[in-house]
């Protein structure tokens, strides 16, 4: 991938700076774009709610690879405004802006999120239908509609990653938080409801699917980024138990009880072996032994 120009939006975030790390070694010479510069030293401020910004910031730039990564991201986000503002209006902005170029990139993903799909039992294919459960997912869901208008001018990959972790995430994230917990043998750790059920992955098993898809050069897909496998809050408590020979008290707190929490989330990760032949470096367990030990 020698002299190829990989593009990554919300590059100084915790996903961004494994993405852009995995495009390094796989010899792309990455341009890296962050809401606030000072996040990372090497990123570019860029606020992608400024049409003309985006403009500016792309005119001297001709990426062969586009991975859109910017985005509120925190389910619990209080200002419900700003979120559906940048995950709709600046994504709008960024695909605008990519299109009016002369030379367009070969590869934009955009990065969705499993929570479109609500409360489905069994396990989800990208058919299913949507049924969102909070802002968040409704405002990613109308996001990927969005990006329908420029199907014909861009090519255009849309990622539904479900849930994934590792070091570097903010401990506002469940996972993190506990994992934290059990590194300071906290003695009483309050979560909500502990038998919610995830398909968890690793950050770094994403960053690989991106930049495999970033070479991958087909049309228009909907891929979910996914393992396959389940874990409730129970089971990554005991894999934690197991990994540091310790348990905190558990607690339940009313107030982290979210009542349109989606109570079971797993993928159907066929389309994508299909497509890359994707397999998992990492499990949830080396996952959990890694941030504990970092």
């Amino acid at each position: 991938m020698k002299n190829r120009i990989a593009l990554v939006t919300g590059a100084g975030g915790f996903t961004g700076k494994y993405v852009v790390e995995a495009l390094s070694c796989a010899g792309y010479s990455v341009i890296a774009w962050s809401h606030d510069d000072a996040s990372t030293g090497t990123a570019t401020g860029v606020d992608l709610c400024d049409p003309h910004g985006i403009s500016s910031a792309l005119t001297d730039i001709d990426p062969d690879v586009v991975i859109h990564l910017a985005a509120v991201s925190f389910v619990g986000h209080s200002d419900i405004e700003e979120m559906y503002r940048v995950n709709i209006i600046g994504t709008r902005n960024l695909l605008k802006a990519l299109a009016e170029k002369k030379t367009g990139p070969s590869r934009v993903i955009l990065a969705g999120t499993a929570n479109i799909y609500g409360n489905v039992e069994g396990i989800i294919g990208e058919d299913a239908t949507p049924s969102p459960q909070n802002d968040y997912a409704v405002s990613k869901l109308a996001m990927e509609s969005m990006a329908k208008l420029w199907a014909n001018d861009l090519n255009i990959t849309v990622v539904r990653p479900f849930n994934y972790t590792g070091v570097g995430q903010s401990e506002r994230f469940l996972v993190p938080k506990i994992v934290s917990h059990f590194k300071r043998r906290a003695p009483i750790l309050e979560l909500g409801n502990i038998d919610v059920i995830r398909d968890f992955n690793d950050v770094r098993n994403v960053a690989k699917v991106y930049v495999d898809l970033a070479h991958d050069g087909e049309r228009w897909e909907t891929l979910n980024v996914c393992t396959g496998q389940e874990h409730s809050i129970r089971d990554i408590l005991s894999m934690l138990e197991d990994i540091t020979g310790f348990m905190p008290e558990i607690t339940v707190n009313a107030n982290f009880v979210r009542s349109n929490d989606v109570k079971r989330l797993v993928g159907d990760p066929a389309r994508l072996k299909a497509r890359l032949g994707q397999s998992l470096e990492f499990s949830m367990a080396e996952t959990l032994r890694w941030m504990v030990e970092a």
